[in-house]
């Protein structure tokens, strides 16, 4: 395809997407499934969609949107940690009607705002989010790149990284340094250590393999293992290359995954939660 598909247009791909993956699916999961049914290139798929708000691609933006009219017409559900999965009673669908799930979810939006004077918008981009969208994220990702200073960006990171179990974890990022920002040592189970070498983008786009290829070549003989770091996401072919077979292993860290791992320490994030358990019997009757 020559341009991003329409949310209407990504309803099937999406449906077909999480059956392939056995009724169930992380959003990276179902959108890398997705651009792999439908064979988009590269170019296409990580057009930003508002890169002084997010590191949303269009793209993903659009999948957001797709996920959140299935989820709304029943066809699909989601847990709390952002696995999307086909509905217990939808299992045996195979194929679905596009034009009735749109049609079905604006009435359910215009009978809600049956006692407001607007009209229903024409495109989901023109209602407020995604369900699935938080705007902590939208947030977070405006200070960290447009407010936060490189040098406050490294700092973050190095605490990041201790908070995680690093230790002497030092900044080093110099000029003709091949992108290196810094090091540190991973020990597992108080036991085996890791040397890592780090690289931290504050970025609003997608990193290229040629990204990865370059900080590889950085750290070649330096370090056991290389992780890379971005504001952004990486491309499909970054991905492939961060893992290719032979070469130094390089862990990756997108927006999203830096957002969560903030949230989780509470390095800057507040959360506020009150829990309440149920236990949903039926849930369990339909594996």
């Amino acid at each position: 395809m020559n341009q991003v598909p329409t949310y209407d247009q990504l309803l099937q791909p999406v449906f077909n997407a999480i059956k392939n993956l056995g009724d169930s699916g992380s959003i990276g999961e179902i959108d890398e499934k997705v651009a792999e049914l439908l064979g988009l290139s590269e170019d296409i798929a990580t057009i930003p969609h508002n890169p002084e708000k997010s590191n949303q691609t269009e793209f993903q933006y659009r999948l957001a949107w797709a996920r959140t009219y299935l989820k709304q017409y029943g066809l699909i559900e989601n847990s709390s940690r952002g696995v999307w999965a086909i509905a217990p009673d939808k299992r045996h669908i195979e194929t679905i009607d596009a034009q009735e799930i749109v049609r079905a979810v604006r009435e359910a939006h215009r009978a809600q705002r049956a006692a407001k004077t607007s009209g229903e918008p024409e495109t989901p981009e023109d209602d407020e989010v995604p369900e699935e969208t938080r705007s902590w994220r939208e947030d977070l990702h405006y200070v960290l790149t447009q407010e936060l200073t490189p040098a406050g960006f490294e700092r973050l990171i190095q605490r990041l990284l201790r908070e995680s179990g690093f230790v002497h974890v030092e900044v080093t990022g110099k000029s003709g340094d091949g992108g290196i920002d810094g090091k540190g040592i991973a020990r597992l189970s108080g036991m085996l250590s890791f040397h890592v070498i780090f690289q931290c983008k504050r970025y609003q786009g997608a990193v290229s393999a040629s990204h990865v290829r370059d900080f590889r070549g950085a750290m070649v003989g330096r370090a056991d293992k290389g992780l890379l770091i971005t504001t952004g996401t990486f491309t499909r072919d970054a991905i492939k290359e961060a893992t290719r077979d032979g070469a130094p292993p390089i862990d990756m860290i997108d927006g999203d995954q830096l957002a969560d791992k903030l949230k989780e320490l509470g390095l800057g994030i507040k959360t506020e939660v009150v829990e309440k358990v149920t236990i949903e019997e039926n849930w369990y009757l339909t594996l």
